[in-house]
């Protein structure tokens, strides 16, 4: 690889670590092609990708930035599994670790803070952001029909003891 060549491998690293929800950082040394490949697919799906890394590269890259303390963690045979929601990526990393025993999650990090595997575990057991958004908007919808019931159960009220004083003078 030459100067150039590693100069656009390390700002592309950059953008990656500046522009993205979370990155998971993990070794895949003995997978083969097909599962590197399922991987990606799984990943593409939720909108995230996966990378194999050069150490050297990717400490350079983390230079400087929020979540440099995940230096430590580009060691060996690496790959970062990476999305723009803080979930998606730790998700489908989780579920892939658990039916591969090559595919090992060292860590990752998400802004400034960085997380060894069982970090990155927990992580990926938080609602993604659409589901986060279901939920406040249940909540709202459903507020916003219990404060229309109560808005309208007096004039309900009032409507039955009229039409029941109305049946009294009529029998």
């Amino acid at each position: 690889m030459d100067r150039n060549a590693k100069q656009d491998a390390i700002e592309e690293l950059s953008e990656i670590f500046d522009n993205t929800g979370s990155v998971v950082i993990a070794h895949y040394s003995g997978l083969t092609v097909a599962e590197i490949s399922s991987l990606r697919a799984r990943l593409r799906e939720v909108g995230g990708t996966f990378k194999v890394v050069r150490n050297r590269l990717a400490k350079r890259a983390l230079q400087g930035k929020p979540g440099e303390g995940a230096s430590d963690l580009f060691q060996g045979p690496v790959g970062i599994a990476y999305s723009d929601d803080f979930v998606a990526a730790p998700k489908v990393a989780i579920e892939f670790a658990k039916s591969n025993d090559k595919f090992v999650i060292q860590g990752g990090f998400m802004d400034a803070e960085v997380f060894d595997a069982a970090g990155i575990d927990a992580l990926s057991k938080m609602p993604s952001r659409e589901e986060l958004i279901a939920t406040i908007v249940a909540r709202l919808t459903g507020q916003g029909s219990q404060i229309a019931q109560r808005v309208t159960a007096p004039g309900a009220g009032l409507a039955g003891a009229i039409e029941a004083i109305r049946e009294q003078a009529a029998s």
